[in-house]
């Protein structure tokens, strides 16, 4: 091996290890994740052998003085750690009033003498809502919008060798010129995803274009036999640099080659294009098979690497049928889809990697293959495990109406629908290249009384398509309207039929009857759920007022049994997503079990017990696992003898005992196993099994 070749690999290493420890999450977490760097090295390591000078990435998100807003008394902090919120108490508490309003984020910054020929580059993943960046107190700039990142270049404002102060002031104050205007979710303040420092030669690929990597992959053709794909490039620097991308397969042996001279566009930014193509590519199937391609787009100045980027292709194509649903390189799916919000209990919204990871593991345990990612782009990271574990993914912008509450989501002045025509240039560039995004929303949620957001929602669907012709968009209603209705490739409504008024067995009826007035349009459920508290048991199944305290689990379970029978029996649906996955905090609520908690989530808001409809999901989408759940065990204490046990299953056949001695065996429907049976007084033992192994047991009391 050549020297040249072994400090290519040395930095390769190094900058890998920078980019694992440099996060701040748990040792395990990043122990875990070490076997995925190392073999990033290797496949770039093999096929990449010129000496180079790549960027350098280090993490800043340790040791930042925190200051709330109206603090004036000098030396007065809390030192915290990104990422970081301001709310975990207030809001989280259930405080209607919680503090939206101005917080300060100081800390040192070592830049050193010999990055002098260095370009560097700061750059915030999420901070929400407003961030003015200054350093050594002078500001380089403003980035208005809550959960994108963003990047602003601070070579001119540093002083080399020296000492500087970064100050980011935060605020997350409502203001009527940036999305979301409303929300039936907490608007968390503060820096509560990673902030990085990069290095970068003087030519490198941009880090300023809309928070992006630099790099847009447009699959312009793909198919079986062929896959056509239109890479664009962009640059900083001067002119006489080259672009050169490698396509590596899944297992990094090298696809293709294909290189191109820099065009400047202005004076220090430049673009490439690079077509190429694959035949009898790999498909990237869904969770049947995630199969990703690399793309290693590296930049050549004087004969040498400058700078490279490393971007997953997970070539696919997709259709979606107003009668038959949605299919996938060819296939018919039926996406089974979960909503989910970005917070927890005591953390608000600042989430680490392992947080990420549980929830997504918690989908792939019940089965789910489809998540709206509501309302709001999330976390990177998440993104990255939605395309590896084969999620269908339909990624928002914030344009939140108020749902059943006061307020509008949309103001016709053109400082709103800047802020929004910005946020989806955000969102796709900095999304396109996940193979598991299908569709990018527009909406949720909006009125057409006052200022009608019609006209604009016409020219977002119009810029969305500019930016990506490849992909389609959706948006969530929850009201008749056709002008709004109409305007996106595909339309969903929020319904939830049998929780606020109505019947539980409606939603049919009512998906009859909007496939029939818009026969040519997908038609899909974006919303659907009911709210429930582990706490809350009743042995009746009675119908509760979703205003009250009193949200009973089993009212709950019964809701989500009838919702996807309903929903199954109706291929024409293109797809739907129970609201929500998680229970997730809501401020300003006040029914259930406690305030400022939304509890429609199928999974507890610490994620460590789930409720019933969980497991009848379970049963019903996860063939892959199989299980055994006793339902209503929560109601330990019976005041009947006679009792309609339930059991949740995805095996074909259930044995059940009480106190030892045989009930019965039966077979089940949608995964429900009914049995009747007669307690004995005081404590009864119920087991339920399918086979020697797979088994539930619980004591039931009758008083």
């Amino acid at each position: 091996m050549t020297l040249l070749k072994k400090n290519n690999i040395l930095g390769l290493y190094l900058c890998a290890l920078s980019n694992l420890f440099g996060q701040n999450q748990p040792y395990d977490d990043r122990i875990i994740g070490m076997k995925k760097y190392f073999l990033i090295i290797m496949i770039c390591s093999m096929s990449l052998f010129t000496a180079s000078a790549e960027r350098q990435k280090i993490n800043l998100n340790r040791d930042w003085k925190f200051t709330p807003g109206f603090e004036v008394v000098k030396n007065v902090f809390t030192t915290v750690n990104i990422p970081h919120t301001w709310n975990t108490t207030d809001a989280l508490g259930g405080n209607k009033d919680y503090f939206r309003g101005l917080g300060n984020y100081e800390r040192g910054l070592d830049v050193k003498k010999d990055w002098e020929n260095k370009r560097l580059f700061i750059r915030f993943l999420g901070v929400n809502t407003v961030a003015n960046v200054f350093i050594n107190g002078k500001h380089v700039g403003e980035h208005r919008g809550g959960y994108a990142a963003f990047a602003f270049e601070i070579t001119d404002f540093v002083n080399f060798g020296e000492e500087n102060q970064i100050w980011v002031r935060v605020n997350n104050a409502p203001q009527l010129d940036i999305m979301p205007l409303v929300g039936d979710f907490n608007f968390y303040g503060g820096i509560y995803r990673d902030v990085d420092l990069y290095l970068t030669d003087t030519d490198c690929i941009s880090l300023l274009d809309h928070g992006s990597e630099g790099v847009y992959l447009f699959q312009e053709n793909v198919s079986q036999t062929n896959a056509q794909v239109r890479a664009v490039v962009k640059t900083l620097g001067q002119a006489g640099s080259k672009v050169v991308l490698h396509v590596l397969d899944h297992a990094g042996n090298p696809v293709l080659k294909t290189e191109q001279k820099v065009t400047l566009e202005e004076s220090d930014a430049g673009e490439v294009q690079l077509s190429f193509g694959i035949k009898n590519p790999h498909l990237w199937n869904g969770q049947k098979d995630p199969y990703m391609y690399s793309v290693v787009v590296e930049l050549f100045s004087k004969g040498k690497i400058v700078d490279k980027v490393i971007q997953p292709l997970g070539l696919r194509f997709y259709r979606v049928d107003p009668d038959k649903g949605f299919f996938l390189n060819g296939e018919h799916v039926q996406l089974r889809g979960v909503c989910r919000h970005q917070d927890r209990p005591e953390i608000g919204n600042a989430l680490f990697r392992h947080h990420h990871e549980e929830d997504v593991a918690i989908m792939e345990e019940m089965g789910a293959n489809a998540y709206r990612m509501s309302h709001y782009p999330q976390d990177p990271y998440m993104f990255q495990l939605l395309d590896e574990k084969g999620f269908l993914v339909w990624c928002e912008i914030p344009f939140v109406g108020p749902g059943g509450y006061r307020d509008k989501g949309f103001v016709n002045q053109e400082s709103f629908k800047d802020n929004g025509r910005f946020q989806l240039t955000e969102l796709i560039r900095q999304n396109m290249n996940h193979p598991s995004v299908m569709m990018w929303g527009l909406f949720n949620e909006l009125k057409v009384e006052g200022d009608n957001p019609v006209e604009f929602v016409k020219e977002l669907h119009e810029l969305a398509f500019k930016e990506d012709p490849t992909r389609i968009t959706t948006a969530a209603s929850n009201i008749s309207n056709e002008d709004l209705n109409s305007i996106t490739d595909l339309i969903a409504w929020n319904k939830y039929y049998g929780w606020y008024g109505s019947e539980v067995t409606y939603i049919g009826k009512w998906a009859d009857q909007q496939h029939a007035e818009m026969p040519n349009t997908p038609i899909g459920i974006s919303e659907y759920g009911a709210g429930a508290s582990f706490h809350h048991q009743q042995e009746e199944l009675e119908k509760t007022n979703p205003g009250s305290y009193w949200h009973p689990e089993n009212w709950q379970t019964y809701y989500h049994e009838e919702h996807w029978i309903a929903i199954d029996q109706r291929p024409f649906l293109w797809g739907t997503f129970i609201w929500s996955l998680f229970d997730f905090g809501a401020a300003h609520r006040r029914e259930g079990e406690v305030p400022g908690k939304n509890d429609k989530g199928l999974v507890s808001f610490d994620r460590k017990d789930r409720k019933d409809a969980f497991y009848f999901y379970k049963a019903n989408w996860n063939k892959n696992e199989p299980m055994v759940y006793i339902a209503d065990k929560k109601v330990r204490e019976r005041v009947t003898a006679r009792q309609r046990i339930k059991v949740y299953s995805n095996q074909k056949e259930i044995i059940l005992y009480l106190n030892g001695e045989k009930v019965g065996k039966t077979t089940g429907d949608y995964g429900r196993f009914y049995f009747d049976i007669v307690l004995n007084p005081g404590e009864n033992i119920i087991k339920a099994e399918s086979g020697k192994i797979l088994a539930d047991e619980i004591s039931l009391t009758l008083l």
